[in-house]
């Protein structure tokens, strides 16, 4: 019985195409057996059954670095922040790198500072690196950037850069304000 069907649908699709082909008058190249539509196995999926049958997948063409960005180096004239090397102080809240506009240590003030506080998503941590070594900052700074709920690291460049690096590996949202540190001061 089956057999019968299925030999009957192809008959009446067979007689279908013919008619097409006479109506439309179409050249003997273009016969009825060509007009057929492709054979089709019935365990495939059509486009119309991915999203009832298949999982979704996602390719992402540029991925994200695993730890986020990290300071391969700084030197008395700057940093290598990934692979971008940065002339002078730096002001680094990832993905972005800006130039910092300081000349030392005594130059940060709640102006200078103004754009770690405005950001959003807000920074938990500011790292603060002063140069070659640790140096006190205005408190009234410090007692501003409180108040804004963003906590204040203040370190030799040195110890910064690998602090801000620590964090920003443990996926915290952290920001770096640095100087280079003068020449006496040496890289391991």
């Amino acid at each position: 019985m089956t057999v019968n069907v299925a030999m009957a649908a192809a008959n009446c699709a067979r007689l279908f195409l013919r008619d097409t082909a006479r109506s439309l008058q179409l050249s003997p190249i273009h016969s009825p057996a060509m007009l057929r539509p492709p054979l089709t196995r019935a365990h495939r999926l059509g486009p119309s059954d991915d999203e009832m049958y298949q999982r979704t997948t996602v390719s992402v063409m540029q991925r994200e670095e695993a730890g986020g960005a990290m300071i391969y180096s700084y030197s008395p004239r700057g940093f290598n922040i990934n692979g971008n090397h940065v002339l002078g102080p730096c002001a680094l809240m990832p993905p972005t790198i800006l130039q910092w506009k300081v000349g030392g240590y005594k130059d940060i003030s709640v102006e200078s500072l103004a754009l770690f506080y405005l950001l959003e998503p807000r920074i938990e941590v500011l790292v603060v690196g002063t140069g070659g070594r640790v140096e006190r900052l205005d408190t009234k700074v410090l007692e501003f950037m409180r108040k804004k709920g963003i906590a204040v690291e203040v370190q030799d460049t040195p110890n910064a850069c690998a602090t801000f690096n620590f964090l920003s590996s443990e996926r915290r949202i952290t920001a770096a304000a640095l100087i280079p540190p003068p020449f006496s001061v040496v890289q391991e």
